[in-house]
């Protein structure tokens, strides 16, 4: 495992960022640069189950099973990944899994004087890198466009 860093200034105040990023109708929009279709479903709240998912070309769910792990509002999200979803089944104990499982996805929102400061860090499969440092920026490139407009 190797953690990723990503970063954004964003000129808007902290509420703005945070309730942009997170809104489920908000979070649609900029995830997209993920995978077309990416939604959630669960909670933000500390301690609870939350499924990032997106329809796959079968029509099936698939996605990542996890549990926020911290939430200081409009400060910190900790993401605690725990497992994937396939075809709508939730896999918390394939070798698969456990090769990367549990690993941790920060966001960080850090108030400057010209805007809120956005960062990423996110535990990955060095295999994984590549799309991460692809996707990553031009996701947070959209986030600061749905901010600033």
């Amino acid at each position: 495992m190797e953690t990723l860093l990503f970063s954004i200034l964003i000129k808007a105040d902290k509420p703005k960022v945070w309730n942009t990023m997170l809104n489920e109708s908000s979070y649609r929009m900029w995830t997209k640069e993920f995978h077309e279709g990416s939604y959630y479903e669960g909670s933000w709240e500390k301690g609870s189950e939350i499924r990032f998912i997106a329809v796959n070309k079968e029509g099936k769910v698939d996605g990542i099973y996890s549990r926020i792990k911290d939430n200081i509002p409009f400060t910190f999200i900790s993401i605690q990944h725990l497992g994937t979803i396939a075809n709508g089944i939730v896999d918390t104990t394939s070798e698969e899994v456990k090769a990367w499982a549990p690993s941790l996805e920060n966001y960080s929102f850090i108030e400057t004087s010209k805007g809120t400061e956005i960062k990423v860090e996110m535990q990955v499969e060095e295999s994984f890198r590549p799309m991460f440092e692809e996707m990553w920026p031009r996701a947070l490139r959209a986030l600061k466009r749905m901010c600033e407009n």
